[in-house]
């Protein structure tokens, strides 16, 4: 019974962490920035990717562990994919954080900084999404 709910339940979170990852980069975080203050939405959306990145990791977790049971490719490249939000969160986020603040502060090359970090965790998050969205299809075409 379990060996058949595996590709269900795999393609489930798979499609739940796709959904999520697409409704945050494509309305949630634009519509921070539209409908508040620029200082106040960089606030607001610098407290919520720890918690962005903690739910897609947990998820991607759950979906990686769930495809043993289809594709033990598959279900590394989820397991990578995870790693990747946990490498992002820890990492990446912080790193980003500090170059932000130190560009605040005056710093010219925290400038640049900031703008190679954030780029590297724009292309990081689009990569992961563009892997996600591969499994889902050959997960619910399996």
């Amino acid at each position: 019974m379990l060996s058949t709910l595996a590709p269900a339940f795999a393609l489930l979170a798979a499609a739940l962490l796709f959904g999520g990852m697409t409704f945050f980069a494509a309305l949630f975080a634009p519509a921070v920035f539209i409908r508040l203050p620029a200082d106040t939405a960089g606030a607001f959306i610098r407290g919520f990717f720890p918690w962005y990145y903690l739910a897609c990791a947990g998820v991607a977790l759950v979906a990686g562990l769930a495809m043993f049971g289809v594709s033990s490719i598959d279900a590394i490249a989820m397991l990578a994919n995870a790693a990747g939000f946990v490498v992002a969160r820890q990492i990446l986020m912080p790193a980003i954080n500090r170059a932000r603040d130190a560009q605040a502060a005056g710093d010219r090359a925290a400038g640049r900084r900031f703008d190679r970090l954030h780029r590297a965790s724009v292309i990081l998050n689009f990569a992961q999404l563009v892997a996600t969205a591969v499994l889902v299809v050959r997960v619910g075409t399996a």
